[in-house]
């Protein structure tokens, strides 16, 4: 007689009570994470597999059905029953090279599920088997599919992914519209989740009872992006970019699925105090990588989007050599470790956006000389950033590549700057016959793309910060050199006013764009309202809300965005870019609510100095939070920089005081944001 599985989950110990190979276990499987917070029950029928979510005993995400289906041959999702099952519970301490904090502790059961084809049907695919993977953890879950090598499945192509997600509430959700021609950099969406179309992930919702869920994928290789394609009332299915030709991905035995992520928690700040999304990605693959720098940055940037310089050559093109010796002069001056440079190289001319194939990454333009600049920065203590701009020309970057690596190694550039500008399904690929199609940035094609370029980058102690990018799940821990990407509506918006960011965006996207990982959001705009160079656009914040961002928006290499004159008439506020580290010991999120406020703390890795950043949509808003996080017994200056009584994003962004008061760890703290406002802090200890 078969046996019924059963668990037992006692302190950070998993026991499975005997399943042999041999069992099959009748009913269905379940799994509580390590503290039986969340459990998963897996159930075979034969209508198809299906997972189901609960926490603390409450429905999160009813019956789902889960499968594969592919081209040539008969979908893996019905006639399934568990032939074996599998735990096991870690619990363990990885240290982070750089990023948010200096240790991750990854703390999961996992329940692995065997599935085979009982069904007796002639063909070579007969008996066909998959395993299905969950991990839990207490702030939510991962699971993906893992296909084994065997003589019923070879080279596949998948036309679709049949995991669904059927939420048991309603809920409010905020997301950005997937398979578009903008990519990932939309405003965000507020509307009831019934009213989601195609959504890019992370896709994040309050349910009616308060419950706080975002919806990701991490480990993303070898594989197409996913968005989530309502169906149904609270019904969603996987929907994968796929290739010029229709297929999803194309494969071959054996072969894993990236994870299917949940983050689940009471409140707001508890989805960005989660490590799911990198723990669950594999573990650094490129060994020492000490030569990863996170720093901060200025650059011949901001200019072109003010239209007062440009990325190509003529009267006044941004990148000569004279115009970058005085970003490296600003920067040696004011301690900031590199200098971008855009529009360096031949192909810029003409019509860039529409001919991609015509750019040299390196040949530089005559008035620009790069080899000279690398030995005038290098002897200030400063580094170029170099610049990669493909136009979605995906194939001549490839062509160019390991040029153009070696070359930027030459001259000690240690970091470049990807981009991808092209509109959605339109990236060039070209097959060897000279043939082009188009892909989308965050199909199958593109995910391999990015990783051969941090390889191909890693081979010469180069890191990458990609732009238009596919979105982020999490490979920074297994490609340590993957410092930073886009994917999401940056600064430059505001100088463009098509329309510009309102002041909800950046209280937005640290519960959705930035679960996913680190954004080069290009932060520290001080002239706020370009009345000389575009007097109809502006930046809808205060001059405190841009100091803030250095600490709510994480990034290991943070841009000091703006013109260099314009942070020297406002050196007293400049000081705060100056000061703040990118690279930390600790963080955490302590107050929020999305689309409204938000409040993080994070201390540097090299000092005993806390931040504080705090911002908040287009109400002014009263706040406080304990200083619990500072040391015990120890007095902090804290320098403060706030909004003044009369600032307002709209009327007065420039309104700010700076003051320096006396706190410890058992006070609490006051935060008056304006309109459209922010407050950034510096803890030091007094002595």
């Amino acid at each position: 007689m078969r046996r019924i599985l059963s668990f037992l989950v006692l302190g950070f110990g998993l026991f499975a009570l005997g399943v042999r190979a041999d069992d099959v276990p009748e009913g269905p499987v379940s799994l509580s994470s390590p503290g039986n917070i969340l459990s998963v029950t897996i159930d075979a029928g034969p209508s198809g597999v299906t997972y189901s979510i609960s926490r603390f005993g409450e429905p999160v995400i009813d019956a789902s059905r889960l499968g594969l289906r592919f081209k040539d041959a008969r979908a893996l999702a019905t006639g399934l029953a568990v032939t074996h099952v599998e735990t096991r519970s870690v619990d363990e301490t990885w240290p982070l090279p750089w990023g948010e904090r200096a240790e991750v502790r990854n703390h999961f059961n996992e329940l692995a599920v065997d599935l085979r084809e009982v069904r007796e049907e002639k063909g070579l695919d007969k008996g066909r088997s998959f395993r299905v993977v969950f991990r839990l953890y207490d702030d939510g879950l991962g699971f993906r599919y893992e296909i084994g090598k065997q003589s019923g499945i070879g080279a596949v192509e998948i036309t679709d992914e049949l995991t669904e997600f059927k939420f048991h509430d309603d809920a409010t959700a905020w997301w950005i519209p997937g398979r578009q021609w903008n990519r990932y950099e939309y405003l965000y969406e507020k509307t009831p989740l019934d009213e989601v179309t195609m959504a890019h992930t992370p896709i994040t919702m309050r349910t009616t009872g308060g419950l706080h869920i975002s919806v990701h994928e991490a480990a993303l290789l070898h594989y197409a992006g996913m968005s989530m394609r309502r169906v149904g009332p609270r019904q969603f299915v996987t929907d994968l970019a796929p290739w010029s030709d229709g297929v999803k991905v194309k494969t071959k035995a054996p072969f894993v699925t990236p994870w299917r992520t949940l983050q689940i928690a009471d409140s707001a700040p508890g989805l960005i105090n989660s490590d799911l999304i990198l723990n669950l990605n594999e573990p650094n693959k490129l060994g020492d990588v000490s030569w990863v720098e996170p720093g901060k940055y200025v650059g011949i940037w901001w200019g072109m989007h003010l239209a007062i310089e440009s990325w190509g050559s003529g009267p006044i093109h941004g990148a000569t050599t004279e115009n970058t010796k005085r970003y490296i002069d600003f920067a040696a001056k004011y301690g900031f470790k590199g200098v971008l440079v855009e529009g360096w190289n031949e192909g810029w001319d003409g019509d860039w956006f529409n001919n991609g194939d015509l750019f040299s990454f390196t040949k530089p333009y005559p008035d620009f000389d790069l080899e000279a600049l690398g030995k005038y920065a290098a002897e200030r203590g400063v580094r170029i950033i170099g610049h990669h701009e493909t136009s979605g020309s995906v194939t001549n970057y490839e062509n160019q590549m390991a040029d153009a690596f070696k070359l930027y190694e030459k001259v000690g550039v240690r970091q470049v700057k990807t981009g991808y500008v092209a509109n959605g399904g339109e990236i060039i690929r070209r097959d060897k016959k000279g043939h082009v199609f188009n892909e989308w940035h965050d199909g199958q094609f593109m995910a391999e793309h990015h990783e051969r370029v941090l390889i191909e980058a890693a081979e010469h102690k180069i890191s990458i910060n990609a732009h238009e990018p596919i979105k982020d799940t999490g490979l920074r821990r297994t490609y340590p050199n993957w410092i930073a990407r886009e994917g999401a509506r940056g600064q430059e918006y505001n100088a463009w006013g098509e329309p510009g960011n309102p002041p909800s965006h950046t209280a937005i996207l640290p519960f959705t764009r930035m679960l996913s990982g680190p954004m080069d959001f290009t932060p520290g705009i001080f002239d706020l309202l370009f009345e000389k160079e575009k007097p109809d656009n502006r930046v809808e914040t205060t001059l405190a809300k841009q100091l803030a961002l250095y600490v709510v928006l994480y990034s290991p290499i943070q841009m000091a965005a703006d013109l260099p004159e314009n942070y020297e008439k406002r050196l007293d506020a400049f000081q705060f870019i100056r000061d703040v580290p990118t690279d930390w010991a600790d963080s955490r999120a302590l107050t929020g609510e999305i689309g409204e406020q938000v409040t993080i703390v994070r201390k540097d890795r090299h000092s005993e100095d806390w931040y504080l950043g705090s911002l908040t949509d287009d109400h002014g808003r009263l706040l406080s939070v304990p200083l619990n996080f500072l040391t015990p017994g120890v007095t902090y200056k804290a320098q403060v920089y706030r909004d003044g009584l009369q600032a307002h994003w709209d009327s007065n962004p420039y309104d700010m005081i700076i003051e320096e008061i006396e706190v410890t760890s058992a006070d609490t703290f006051p935060i008056r944001l304006a309109a459209g406002g922010g407050m950034a802090v510096r803890f030091t200890p007094a002595q």
